[in-house]
């Protein structure tokens, strides 16, 4: 499922992610530059072997989260296009499961977008990520999760202490 505008391309999906792809989609005759960032599934983690990783989302929340996203980041930066996309299923070693691309008229700003976008969307888009090893598997927690949640505690609630 997808979302596109003249200058956002939103993506969830259960196939492969091409950078390519993604790329295509942000150039622009006023960029000179693109920038882009690819998540890709290693082969350990923290000593164990990895073997797979499967994503879930909330699809209809994470495509409008990511749709703030990447409205909130043209706001911060001076950009050209952004395409955002993650992948649900499972994702073996070696394949990405996010892919963020942004196109932009100099260097500094799409560089910084990238950076900014990751992290934002590790932090608040709901999908959930379950790492498989060789002797078991686990739901993982994003650390950026845990730091926005301390930042923004709901109301009511006191802010949990991160270990």
């Amino acid at each position: 499922m997808s979302i596109a505008e003249n200058k956002f391309f939103i993506e969830i999906t259960g196939g492969a992610l091409d950078v390519n792809k993604y790329i295509e989609l942000v150039a622009d005759p006023g960029a000179g530059a693109i920038s882009t960032f690819s998540g890709v599934t290693r082969n350990n983690f923290q000593g164990k072997a990895v073997i797979k990783l499967e994503y879930e989302a909330y699809t209809p929340m994470a495509l409008k989260k990511l749709e703030e996203l990447a409205h909130d980041l043209a706001q911060k930066w001076t950009i050209c296009k952004v395409a955002i996309a993650h992948r649900v299923g499972t994702v073996l070693v070696g394949e990405p499961s996010v892919v963020i691309a942004v196109s932009s008229a100099h260097r500094a700003e799409s560089l910084e977008a990238v950076h900014w976008a990751i992290d934002e969307l590790k932090a608040s888009v709901p999908i959930w990520k379950k790492e498989f090893f060789e002797d078991g598997s686990t739901w993982k927690e994003n650390p950026e999760s845990r730091r926005l949640l301390q930042a923004h505690p709901g109301p009511g609630e006191a802010a949990p202490a991160i270990p």
